[in-house]
């Protein structure tokens, strides 16, 4: 059985009382991935919901020939795949491991019964959507006010953290779908950097050296 102490520090499941937390900690399991493991597919009918208990999970989109857009990151604590609970519809994107990762595996039916049982309980998937509302008001903003070279260094700043020493978890070609721009004019971005001494890089190994003026370009 999954800990309850794990469920417990999942917000959407803060005010659960202990006897709901353990009934939901019996049907939750942990599920382990490699590298490029699919958690699901766009269009699968869906019965679970994830958290990130490890590593990095990409939300993907594809085009029609075939070019990926990634429109979402997954990390530590971070839960997922909540939307068909609500609306009854398939998954809206690919869920791919970008590294090792653990994800808790929570089905949907004895969360159906909670929210039956107390709808009280869905302020907290309220809050949750509303963060998700917020979020792609974020990146839709990027998407007009930012240019390919400004995107790319805020994702570089969201992957580095408060670090300035960091491993890139990702291809370049995934790095690229995350800016949303092809591979070439991300790697052009990058060069600039390089060449303005914001960074340095090695492979995939970065240390940033001005993260002011990089922090100012990725606004």
């Amino acid at each position: 059985m999954v800990s309850t102490e794990l469920l417990r520090e999942i917000d959407l499941f803060a005010d659960f009382d202990d006897n709901t937390v353990e009934a939901l900690a019996e049907s939750a399991e942990v599920r382990t991935l490699k590298r490029g493991d699919m958690l699901f597919a766009e269009n699968d009918a869906p019965a679970d919901l994830f958290v990130t208990i490890s590593g990095r999970i990409a939300m993907v989109n594809r085009s029609i020939d075939g070019r990926e857009s990634v429109v979402a990151l997954m990390e530590d604590g971070d839960l997922f795949g909540e939307m068909p609970l609500f609306d009854g519809q398939n998954r809206s994107t690919d869920g791919r491991a970008l590294e090792p990762s653990e994800v808790l595996v929570i089905p949907y039916e004895p969360l159906k019964a909670i929210y039956s049982g107390d709808p009280s309980q869905l302020w907290r998937v309220v809050e949750l959507l509303a963060s998700r509302l917020r979020t792609m008001d974020g990146v839709l903003a990027d998407s007009v006010f930012l240019d390919v070279t400004g995107r790319t260094a805020k994702r570089l700043l969201e992957i580095a953290g408060d670090a300035d020493d960091f491993s890139l978890p990702v291809t370049q070609e995934e790095l690229a779908g995350m800016v949303g721009a092809s591979r070439e004019r991300v790697n052009k971005a990058i060069a600039s950097f390089v060449r303005l001494g914001w960074i340095d890089q090695r492979d995939r190994r970065y240390h940033i050296l001005n993260r002011p003026q990089l922090e100012l370009r990725s606004r």
